[in-house]
């Protein structure tokens, strides 16, 4: 019974979790939707939200994977140094493939970058 109900609680957290995070981003923007409308009808000039360029979402891009990547390392190095066990830093290993990532993200960015200056 003990594993059964373990099983059931994965299941429902593992669907429930990310059609909750869709339904408020969902709400969150319908909200917003509203909103706009709302100031468009009283005559209120709404100032638009500037786009990121290609350029600004590599470097954004590159940022956040390059630290999650090593705070990810970081942690199971952690983890390892204070249970001893060589066993963990293998975990750690694959926080190399986002770090990977980032990096070219940032070599993109740096393309973007040197193509425009041209």
């Amino acid at each position: 019974m003990d594993g059964e109900l373990i099983g059931l609680v994965a299941v429902i957290l593992g669907m429930g979790i990310p059609l909750g995070a869709l339904y408020t981003y969902y709400r969150v923007r319908k909200l917003r939707s509203e909103e706009r409308l709302a100031a468009i009808e009283r005559g209120v000039a709404i100032p638009m939200e500037p786009e990121l360029n290609q350029a600004a979402r590599s470097r954004r891009m590159g940022i956040l994977l390059v630290s999650g990547a090593i705070g990810y390392i970081a942690a199971f190095g952690l983890i390892a140094q204070i249970q001893a066990n060589r066993d963990v830093w293998t975990a750690a290993a694959l926080g190399i493939i986002p770090l990977a990532v980032g990096i070219g993200y940032f070599f993109d960015w740096k393309l973007i970058h040197r193509d425009v200056r041209a």
